[in-house]
């Protein structure tokens, strides 16, 4: 397929993606703000006080990076596993298969519609932490880095899930029973540093804590462990993820029959 019908193609699924984001921005858009708005009040304005200081930093100012990144993790798979898997139920995807579009294009179109509403909705969380605190940004290029990336990769596992799925149930299995737990045990509300043995070692081998510790540093300045480990973990699971998605893709895995 020449570039320039192959760049066509991405732009008419990502135009797509956009507007079914924007006519339904209710529900895209407005609910994570208020969620996070209620965890600014409980967890920073009514419990931040007694709590006192995280590593040196006030606590609602601490939980500012990890509910970010709640709300881009959420966002980002949410999209894609629902668009996807609503436009195989209607047999949309079959077009696409049958078309001269390579897979990576149609990988890349609903991506990048899940990154857009994720970064929508991380820049206006973002906002919101503005009322309630200050928020300094120790490395612009890191914040950026991590919130893209982590935006990527949870589109992509959105986009395997839908894959797999077999029901509007089956979609929502893995956000509930898998993403939820591991993003509040990720280290969002506390330090690793006040667990102890197992539960500590523990936290080291959950993926979304490296997500989170490396966000924090790129807006704190300050870590758990070292940046360079964080970011060797980060491109890693992208990429294995997004090999995986192409391999099911190319096998036809959940898609022809």
């Amino acid at each position: 397929m020449h570039l320039k019908n192959n760049w066509i193609a991405f732009f008419t699924l990502f135009r797509r993606e956009f507007i079914r984001i924007m006519r339904i921005w209710p529900q895209t858009i407005l609910p994570p703000i208020i969620t996070t708005s209620i965890y600014y009040v409980i967890f920073g304005e009514i419990m931040g006080p007694r709590i006192g200081d995280i590593n040196g930093v006030p606590y609602i100012q601490y939980i500012v990076p990890g509910l970010i990144m709640m709300a881009i993790i959420t966002n980002a798979y949410t999209n894609v596993v629902t668009s996807f898997y609503l436009n195989k139920f209607q047999r949309n995807v079959e077009e696409m298969l049958v078309s001269p579009m390579p897979n990576y294009t149609i990988l890349a179109g609903y991506v990048a519609g899940g990154v857009l509403r994720a970064m929508l909705v991380g820049v206006l969380v973002s906002m919101v932490s503005l009322v309630f605190c200050e928020m300094p940004i120790y490395s612009w290029s890191l914040t950026i880095i991590f919130s893209i990336c982590t935006a990527v990769l949870f589109s992509i596992a959105g986009f395997v899930n839908g894959i797999f799925a077999k029901s509007f149930d089956a979609i929502s299995v893995v956000p509930t029973f898998v993403i939820t737990p591991l993003t509040y045990l990720a280290g969002v509300f506390y330090s690793t540093a006040l667990l102890k043995g197992f539960w500590q070692t523990l936290t080291f081998f959950n993926p979304i804590f490296y997500l989170v510790d490396g966000f924090r540093y790129g807006i704190l300045g300050r870590s758990e462990i070292a940046i360079e480990h964080t970011l060797l973990a980060m491109i890693t699971m992208v990429l294995l993820l997004y090999g995986f998605a192409i391999w099911l893709l190319n096998r036809g895995v959940g898609l022809r029959t």
